[in-house]
């Protein structure tokens, strides 16, 4: 039976916008103004449930921008397995909130099952996590205060979208599934949320600068539940033709996607433009029976 239950309760969060400038509102207070009310209003039900669902981890795929990472080093997939990881100091100081706990156990069988099931992937037991995994987490669960903990262990896996060649879509399903298969192998019957994470369309710099594709992006959200086998086979050279140089983030989704059995319920979708020049799109998929 902890399989079947494990079956029900990994669940995909698919995506909350990591959008450096939604922490900034919710740290600074301003979420009730007239710019951010609608992007925080969206989120409504999907705090209703979080809170429901009581998680007891949340396996997180985000991409790190240039701070535990940099030219010197770039994985493809990195898998943190250290006992905590403290907030990144991005240039303005550590965001206010708290180290994120990892389930240190866990995360050591997934490594092992994903090496063994021939993903190589780098194992990282030190390093700094920025708005790419706290802001989703911020999002979901509210205003979690730095003095405070987070309601649940997080185990974080950090995808290289940044620096070009990025992993296909096709790898990053396939990624997905293997997780799916690590989980359940895990000992301990355990709630298990799988976040995903990344922007949608947009571009940050050049001619194309605040690309925003909302049409492209509402058939990708609508892939994520009906065919995201067909999701998986999206080219690069697509996403950055129709999302912008950043949209290539999407592909970290069908990682989540991959973890989810092939017949999902959509419990809830938010979609707004614009949140700091960029589309914010999200989310949430159930598995069915």
């Amino acid at each position: 039976h902890r399989v079947d239950r494990r079956q029900r309760q990994m669940c995909i969060r698919d995506r909350c916008s990591h959008v450096p400038a939604i922490g900034v509102a919710m740290d600074t207070g301003i979420t009730h103004e007239e710019y951010w009310k609608p992007v925080f209003e969206g989120f409504k039900k999907s705090r209703e449930w979080m809170k429901k669902q009581n998680p007891d981890v949340i396996f997180l795929v985000y991409n790190d921008h240039c701070t535990a990472f940099d030219a010197r080093c770039i994985p493809t997939f990195a898998l943190g397995c250290g006992v905590e990881f403290q907030p990144a100091d991005e240039g303005w100081g550590p965001r206010p909130v708290p180290a994120v706990k990892n389930h240190q156990k866990m995360a050591s069988h997934i490594a092992q099952s994903l090496v063994l099931n021939e993903f190589d992937i780098t194992i990282m037991n030190e390093m700094e996590v920025d708005h790419g995994l706290t802001v989703p987490l911020s999002v979901m669960f509210g205003d979690i205060k730095q003095n405070d903990e987070w309601p649940a262990l997080v185990i974080p896996l950090c995808v290289n979208v940044v620096q070009y060649p990025a992993p296909t879509g096709n790898r990053c399903y396939n990624l997905g599934k293997a997780i799916r298969r690590a989980i359940e192998s895990y000992e301990e019957d355990l709630n298990v949320i799988i976040f995903g994470t990344g922007g949608m369309s947009h571009q940050l710099q050049y001619k194309r600068a605040g690309l925003i594709n909302s049409d492209w992006d509402k058939r990708f959200l609508d892939l994520m539940t009906e065919d995201p086998v067909g999701a998986s086979q999206i080219t690069h050279l697509e996403y950055l033709r129709e999302t912008g140089s950043e949209g290539i983030e999407m592909v970290m989704w069908l990682i989540m996607r991959g973890a989810l059995n092939e017949n999902v319920t959509e419990v809830h979708r938010h979609y707004h433009v614009p949140a700091s020049n960029t589309a914010v799109g999200h989310i949430i998929l159930e598995n069915n029976a």
